[in-house]
């Protein structure tokens, strides 16, 4: 059976979470009972496959589409015989403090079996007056200075704490502390794993009631304490039809587009693209077929899926994946 290439929506695999709550809801996503922190959009990770829930793929996972579809759907740059899709696309609600955190690199040899390292980035959605960050080690903070915060139970003090507002863009290589706080609502494009070492977690239960597992050692040696490349960026100065790129990595380039009636656009054969719909609501047009697409939605457009058009009025973040080289 020849199935022409079309936009691939996805139904999302939602996560309670102990910081989590129901803002999901605003975007008319289905949430199962609890506090869910992370919807986990488009994934092909053992923790999580989405499953297609439109078009003649319905009920496929996406795990079963990088199967039957490989590298004329996903692109070369995308596709990894026996490998995983690369990426994992979130959207997190933030109704309470994330734990103090910092990721591995793909070289790091304490990672779990199949497992790789986790850059990534956010853009901040939405966030209350007042909301915050922590973004990276203050000044002059060694493995030396981290370990004896942490004897000393001061390990905040060594934190950069940021202020956030809507629009806002932030890059997360690997060996970055971080962590979100409440009240921001974000999209999350990164590497598709799922490993994270805990740094302090504010000696709070966890949903069972008992504290969580923190990984002080592993923590330690991955902090990338003279700075991994993190960037920040406001990307308020976007004007309709323009491309503002608000993240790039060896892994994701994503870039903002404002949206402000017809916008044609084309995908490369080199990559599949995935576009975040972050604000407003329209249309997705390609060959053969048509979409209404609103604040919250995900799609993966395959490589080979050739002239598309957004039509409406609305925010859209578009993600590719770069060339290994590049």
């Amino acid at each position: 059976m020849t199935i022409k290439p079309y936009p691939l929506q996805f139904k999302a695999e939602m996560k309670e979470r102990i910081w989590g709550g129901r803002a999901l809801e605003q975007f008319g996503l289905e949430l199962p009972p609890g506090v869910i922190g992370e919807g986990w959009m488009i994934g092909d990770h053992p923790n999580g496959i989405t499953s297609v829930m439109n078009g003649p793929l319905s009920g496929k996972g996406l795990d079963e589409i990088r199967e039957g579809f490989g590298k004329e759907w996903f692109g070369e740059n995308g596709y990894k015989e026996n490998g995983r899709f690369p990426l994992l696309i979130k959207l997190l609600d933030c109704n309470d403090d994330l734990s103090i955190q910092v990721h591995p690199t793909d070289s790091y040899e304490g990672l779990p079996p199949g497992e790789l390292g986790k850059t990534e980035m956010w853009y901040v959605l939405d966030a209350k007056p007042g909301a915050k960050i922590i973004y990276g080690l203050k000044d002059g903070i060694d493995r030396g200075a981290m370990e004896e915060a942490i004897r000393e139970g001061r390990v905040m003090d060594t934190m950069q704490e940021v202020p956030v507002e809507a629009g806002d863009a932030f890059y997360i290589p690997a060996g970055t502390v971080h962590a979100l706080c409440s009240g921001v609502l974000v999209a999350e494009i990164q590497q598709n794993s799922d490993t994270t070492y805990r740094l302090f977690d504010y000696n709070r239960p966890g949903l069972d009631g008992k504290l969580r597992e923190l990984h002080i050692e592993d923590s330690l040696n991955v902090i990338a304490y003279e700075g991994a490349g993190a960037a920040r960026m406001k990307t308020d100065g976007v004007k309709p039809g323009e491309w503002l790129t608000i993240a790039s990595s060896p892994y994701f380039i994503v870039e903002k587009g404002v949206v402000e009636g017809s916008l044609k656009l084309s995908t490369a054969t080199d990559s599949c693209v995935i576009l975040v719909i972050a604000e407003g609501e329209g249309s997705l047009n390609w060959e053969g077929g048509s979409q209404t697409v609103k604040a919250g939605e995900c799609f993966l457009l395959p490589a080979t899926l050739g002239a598309y058009e957004l039509d409406g009025s609305m925010t859209v973040l578009r993600s590719v994946i770069p060339s290994p080289t590049a």
